[in-house]
């Protein structure tokens, strides 16, 4: 059993039994299991914590931890613009059980954790892997720990190589708003897999290069969550995660 956990830079962490009681927020391409609530908490929880964090042109996942007993208290993770082939997602190593816990940190010092560069995606995105690259998909995983709700950290050979999102659509949110507590509609199901079509490679290349066709889907996804009256507000974050690409490719 992994109880002790390597990140980037040889920092580690211990397992612990105390996973994270927050609820997941996907906002566009940021998955964030923190406390804060806007902007100016955020801040504040970073200045009040130490860890791996964001900075200027430079965007790793997040991980902090409470000075008083290094104990992990929020976690922010960005899904890849890359999405994996097919074939590639379907080399996923079968799933382990999940095994609840925190983290402890081993010293309480600032660290750097580099972000997944590649997305996996299970059949109708029940399921988003996010890994540090497709190398990972080579040998078995030692296990995944779930720090959160339906948010695992993938570890193989001790070393934290990843992370998975389970119902990403149920953790739709605008803003720092808690998700809506009811269940996503088919019609948010549907849409979230056209909209990561959309953002993810290949298809964004073929956005960006204006392939018409491309428009089109861009054009009709846009539409179809204006248009949308059940679920609002997780086609409102729907909306949000395609309008940079309807604001600089949609209206041509």
């Amino acid at each position: 059993m992994t109880t002790k956990l390597k990140f980037d830079g040889g920092w580690s962490a211990t397992v612990t039994d105390e996973p994270l009681d927050l609820v997941p927020r996907l906002l566009g391409t940021s998955l964030i299991v923190s406390p804060y609530a806007d902007r100016v908490e955020r801040e504040k929880f970073l200045a009040e914590t130490f860890g791996s964090q964001d900075l200027l042109w430079d965007l790793p996942d997040v991980f902090r931890f409470a000075p008083s007993d290094r104990q992990l208290v929020g976690a922010e993770f960005r899904i890849p613009e890359e999405s994996a082939s097919a074939e590639d997602s379907a080399r996923l190593p079968v799933q382990s059980e999940v095994r609840p816990g925190g983290l402890r940190a081993d010293e309480a010092k600032d660290f750097r954790h580099e972000a997944c560069t590649v997305l996996c995606r299970a059949p109708g995105d029940a399921l988003l892997t996010c890994l540090r690259d497709l190398d990972v998909l080579d040998e078995p995983l030692d296990t995944r720990i779930g720090i959160a709700p339906d948010v695992a950290l993938l570890v193989q050979h001790g070393t934290v190589v990843g992370w998975s999102l389970t119902d990403p659509a149920r953790y739709l949110t605008t803003g720092f708003a808690t998700p809506d507590p009811a269940p996503p509609v088919p019609a948010t199901l549907r849409l979230l897999t056209e909209c990561l079509d959309l953002v993810t490679t290949p298809l964004v290349d073929d956005l960006v290069d204006g392939e018409p066709a491309v428009l089109a889907r861009l054009q009709a996804a846009d539409r179809a969550l204006r248009e949308q009256r059940e679920d609002r507000h997780r086609a409102d974050a729907l909306l949000e995660l395609i309008a940079t690409y309807v604001e600089d490719y949609g209206n041509g």
